[in-house]
């Protein structure tokens, strides 16, 4: 098994109660998002926190020592592995407003 996927299964083993309540409501969220936004975005920032925090753990020695580039790719194939279990992820944090009515546009007749 590739490092980042065993860092993402650690992850999750870890943290198993935070990630079991937010599958629920991302469940739930994928299926109504318009009324369970604010709470998504209340849940979802914990577990961004933690995503920020494993996906450090597993490129901070990488960084240290020169491999930069590669640390690059590491983080964007863990970033995938957590879109993957969870599509909406990137919803997180989203403030949808339903803007004013806008008036119809019109152009006036020109008479010559």
């Amino acid at each position: 098994m590739t490092r980042f996927k065993e860092v993402f299964n650690q992850m999750v083993e870890h943290n198993k109660a935070e990630f079991d309540a937010f599958r629920k409501l991302h469940d739930e969220y994928a299926l109504n998002p318009d009324g369970l936004q604010e709470k998504y975005n209340e849940q979802g920032k914990k577990i961004q926190e933690l995503v920020r925090k494993y996906e450090d753990i597993l490129c901070g020695h990488s960084e240290r020592s020169g491999y930069g580039s590669y640390s690059g790719n590491l983080a964007e194939k863990f970033q995938n592995e957590v879109r993957r279990n969870f599509p909406k992820i990137d919803y997180i944090g989203i403030k949808f407003t339903k803007s004013p009515s806008v008036p119809e546009f019109t152009l006036k007749k020109i008479t010559l």
